[in-house]
């Protein structure tokens, strides 16, 4: 599809800010919620097997903390298979890269060749409505920056709007986390868990085409600069099709 890529410097090793939320508190649940581990770490690992340089903030700095159904030791096994996030989480190295993180306030989209959003059920409550990250977002497309977002962090598309006040996915075919999956994750725990449902609000939306695949399987959609993901199965589908866009 059409777009066009703006790249730091061809002689240098390409970058990609990648942006996790920072922890927070659901309104609807009461739970803790932070970012999820397969959705940072296997976008990570794409990049650095590419040969990029990955950087890691989140929208106000400091520490991060992940879901619990995404840490592979959490009790209830859900992500147990999750070998790439154990590994990530085992390494000293690493961890510290969520210890202490820097803050998205003076990031120059100039600096890099693209930006990652990973997703979490933090988003849900971090992420819509922040209008420094939505600012972000913008001024990366809009700089001719691959622009990726999985999960639930597409909830930010749903108001983020380029500089002419248009939403940057008016005219854009684009995906996020499914209103079945939605409804299978409540099944799952007896309750309601979000807010609100991505898809249920992209469709309100005029002029967008939001699609969705099978649940929980791995699905990433690319239209010009922008790169988004279904859900946490998503995340290196994603990558792969922002490491496609800068031509590797």
């Amino acid at each position: 599809m059409s777009g066009n890529i703006n790249v730091a410097n061809p002689s240098q090793p390409k970058r990609v800010l990648l942006v996790a939320a920072n922890p927070s508190t659901s309104t609807v649940t009461g739970w803790p919620v932070g970012f999820w581990w397969s959705e940072l770490t296997h976008p990570y690992w794409a990049f650095v097997e590419a040969g990029y340089e990955v950087e890691i903030r989140s929208p106000e700095g400091g520490s991060l903390q992940a879901d619990g159904f995404s840490d592979p030791e959490d009790e209830s096994g859900y992500s147990a298979e999750d070998i790439l996030s154990l590994g990530f989480k085992k390494s000293s190295k690493h961890r510290a890269l969520l210890e202490d993180t820097k803050s998205i306030a003076d990031v120059n989209p100039a600096h890099y060749d693209a930006i990652f959003l990973a997703g979490g059920q933090s988003p849900m409550f971090t992420f819509r409505g922040h209008q420094g990250l939505q600012n972000l977002v913008a001024r990366f497309y809009e700089a001719g920056k691959v622009t990726a977002l999985v999960c639930h962090a597409t909830c930010l598309l749903l108001e983020t709007r380029k500089s002419d006040g248009e939403l940057l996915v008016q005219g854009k075919t684009w995906t996020g986390f499914a209103d079945a999956e939605e409804q299978y994750a409540d099944t799952f725990v007896g309750q309601r868990i979000q807010p609100f449902w991505i898809e249920s609000e992209a469709r309100k939306l005029e002029r967008t085409n939001f699609v969705v695949d099978q649940m929980f399987r791995d699905f990433a959609v690319r239209d010009g600069l922008l790169v988004t993901g279904q859900q946490q199965f998503s995340g290196a589908a994603a990558a792969q099709l922002v490491i496609e866009a800068l031509g590797r």
